[in-house]
């Protein structure tokens, strides 16, 4: 009895202890990634502080905003994801409050025309970084939910696109071109990964291509980034300024670079270059090998956020593999974005290359999103090791069972022991000329032998 009646709970218990482990390829892909982005503010800020503010002004600001955003990692590191889950429709709510809250006089800012950022007194903070990971949570809840819907029905379908469309057109009042086509873009890429029937979204998509395209080409300036991008040296001088002074920078870096801190094009040359054109400096400082390194480092990252969403997903942890999903979409879509845009191959945007770039909401926003991906490993590996134990205990493991050596010894034949077994066995197995069956005493007992 007290094989049966002691050691089920402490096998319980047991399972309930088991904890995770933190995913070591995103932890080192994101910590290279940052530590990267530290050198490479330093050294492309050292001459866009100004006289006053300091040539380490902005790595200063970068330094202090990578802190904050650790913090908020090891917050998201440390909360359940069932806690998460639970209010992701206030989440969702949040999405348009923060994207609404910019146009309220004393509280929205306006820099070059754009009002997409709120004043918080000792810093500006732009809504929509926190926007983009507070709809990827909803949106994994929301797939999690309806998934057997979204793959059968065109309402479920439909509602996400219309979420996203409404979300879009508030950053496009502000105006935001770049963060809407990338909530678009996420939307699409996790309906894909949710199970949609495909031809269903084509319907939209063939929509949605030409009206999108249509307002990209309505505003003057957007037109002009097109066409600068097409022949930047046509008008070197002004709307092909920023491109051809970023494909100059990565002209000089050939194979290995200039060297560190030994950038031309930074010195007041090169517009942004701690923000939206760092790419182009580390191109003409590490050169082609570094521009591999920065590749290399996105695709480690995006590529096990994928295959931890996949795994997830295959167990049945629906909303933390959408989640995967989601961040993996957005960090792909971003850095893709970005350097593309360095390296001319896509028209110029206002993007930031996740984790190098220096710029306090990106750096926050994009910490947190990868605590969160880290949460989402942490709770895959515990719970990938709370189903071995349970395999383990159902195949007849003796869990919680004390060892070899401190069994008891095997009673030989004619013993006290031997004949109490014989009789255990007569009070507890029937005879009627039938084979003898074990009871669950009996079983525990040859066991624990």
């Amino acid at each position: 009895m007290s094989a049966v009646g002691f050691d089920t709970p402490r096998q319980a218990t047991r399972v309930d202890e088991i904890g995770g482990r933190f995913d070591p390829w995103l932890l080192g892909a994101g910590i290279a990634l940052a530590c990267l982005g530290v050198v490479m503010v330093g050294s492309a800020a050292i001459a866009g502080g100004g006289v006053d503010a300091g040539p380490w002004y902005f790595l200063t600001r970068h330094v202090m905003f990578l802190a904050g955003g650790l913090v908020l990692a090891a917050i998201a590191m440390r909360t359940e994801l069932k806690l998460v889950e639970q209010y992701s429709q206030w989440l969702l709510l949040g999405c348009f409050v923060l994207l609404l809250v910019v146009f309220v006089p004393g509280i929205g800012s306006s820099v070059n025309g754009a009002r997409r950022w709120i004043n918080l007194g000792v810093s500006k903070f732009q809504t929509v970084e926190a926007v983009k990971i507070l709809y990827i949570v909803w949106l994994a809840s929301y797939l999690k939910r309806y998934s057997e819907d979204v793959a059968a029905t065109w309402p479920a379908m439909l509602k996400p696109l219309g979420v996203a469309i409404g979300l879009v057109a508030l950053l496009m009042a502000q105006p935001d071109f770049g963060s809407s086509s990338l909530i678009l873009a996420i939307t699409a890429g996790m309906l894909v990964l949710g199970g949609v029937n495909m031809p269903r979204m084509f319907g939209p998509v063939l929509v949605g291509l030409p009206v999108f395209a249509f307002i990209a080409i309505l505003e003057p300036y957007r037109l002009r980034r097109v066409t600068s991008f097409l022949d930047p040296w046509a008008d070197p001088f002004n709307s092909g300024y920023q491109l051809t002074n970023a494909l100059m920078a990565v002209g000089r870096g050939e194979w290995f670079g200039v060297g560190l801190g030994a950038s031309v094009q930074k010195l007041s040359y090169l517009p942004e270059a701690h923000t939206d054109f760092i790419m182009a400096v580390i191109a003409e400082e590490l050169g082609f090998a570094g521009v591999c390194l920065v590749v290399g480092l996105y695709a480690l990252l995006v590529g096990r956020a994928f295959w931890l969403g996949l795994k997830c997903v295959e167990m049945r942890r629906h909303f933390a593999g959408y989640i995967a999903f989601g961040v993996a979409l957005w960090i792909a879509l971003q850095s893709f974005v970005s350097i593309g845009v360095n390296l001319g191959l896509l028209p110029t945007k206002g993007l930031t290359l996740p984790l190098i770039s220096s710029g306090g909401s990106s750096v926050l926003m994009t910490c947190a999103a990868l605590g969160l991906l880290l949460r989402v490993s942490w709770e895959y590996e515990r719970a990938a090791r709370q189903v071995a134990l349970r395999r383990a205990v159902g195949a007849g493991a003796a869990v919680g069972t004390p060892p070899a050596a401190a069994q008891p010894p095997v009673p030989h034949a004619g013993s006290d022991a031997s004949r109490g077994t014989s009789r255990l066995r007569q009070r507890v197995e029937p005879g009627m000329g039938k084979p003898p069956v074990e009871s669950a005493a009996l079983s525990a007992l040859r066991r624990s032998r």
